[in-house]
């Protein structure tokens, strides 16, 4: 598919709703966190302004989405709106993420974790454009035989749902990219929100998750036997 168009502000007879929760790096929620809601693309326009409670949780806010409908059939305009927040709080470096995804009739939950203001530096988050709307470069083939190597890493006995899985950032053949240890349900989730949009009937979000969940287990599974041989 093609790169679609950019939906437009006005073109948002719908709504979405929003809530967000500010977290430090210990897990701690921080209260009285003030966050800036406006537009992407006019990060200056602010739009609404709210301020954590002692949960770390913003209330349900209420913003313009664009019809439904755009996310139901194929098409080449953007089905969401995208919004960026810029957050603030005593004691924290400040935090901005731009792309934020809000889809009509959706409850869109954006967890946020703040640096101590001790580390120095301005953290900038961009979220990508949804993978259904956006022509990325396609996925660079694996080889189907890999070369069997010591890995240092533990081999159950048996296949199990990992809690945790390794997530390679970067090509295949790029050993230098950075491999991240990440909760298995936590790496489904982001998955299935970057390729499915939140709109779809709940049967077709279900198969699409199993689908999803299928190939990760058949991956992780693979690996587990090439390693016990």
């Amino acid at each position: 598919m093609a790169n679609g168009t950019t939906t437009s502000q006005t073109d948002t007879p719908d709504q979405g709703t929003l809530r967000i929760h500010v977290e430090s790096l210990l897990n701690a929620p921080v209260e009285n966190a003030r966050i800036a809601i406006s537009y992407t693309g006019e990060p200056d326009s602010t739009i609404e302004e709210v301020l954590t409670d002692a949960n770390g949780n913003t209330e349900i806010l209420t913003l313009p989405t664009p019809p439904v409908e755009y996310s139901l059939t194929p098409s080449e305009i953007q089905p969401y709106a995208e919004y960026t927040f810029r957050i603030t709080a005593p004691g924290f470096e400040p935090t901005s993420i731009s792309g934020a995804e809000l889809f009509s009739g959706q409850l869109a939950l954006q967890n946020v974790r703040l640096n101590p203001s001790s580390a120095g530096a301005f953290d900038n988050l961009v979220i990508p454009a949804h993978t259904l709307f956006y022509e990325y470069p396609p996925k660079i083939a694996e080889a189907e035989i890999k070369p069997v190597s010591e890995t240092g890493k533990i081999v159950l006995s048996r296949v199990v749902i990992p809690e945790y899985i390794v997530v390679h950032d970067g090509s295949p053949r790029d050993s230098t990219a950075q491999d991240y240890y990440i909760r298995y349900r936590d790496y489904i989730k982001n998955v299935a929100s970057s390729e499915i949009y939140a709109t779809w009937p709940r049967s077709t979000i279900i198969a699409n998750v199993l689908a999803i969940q299928s190939f990760t287990l058949n991956r992780v599974y693979t690996e587990w036997y090439r390693n016990r041989q």
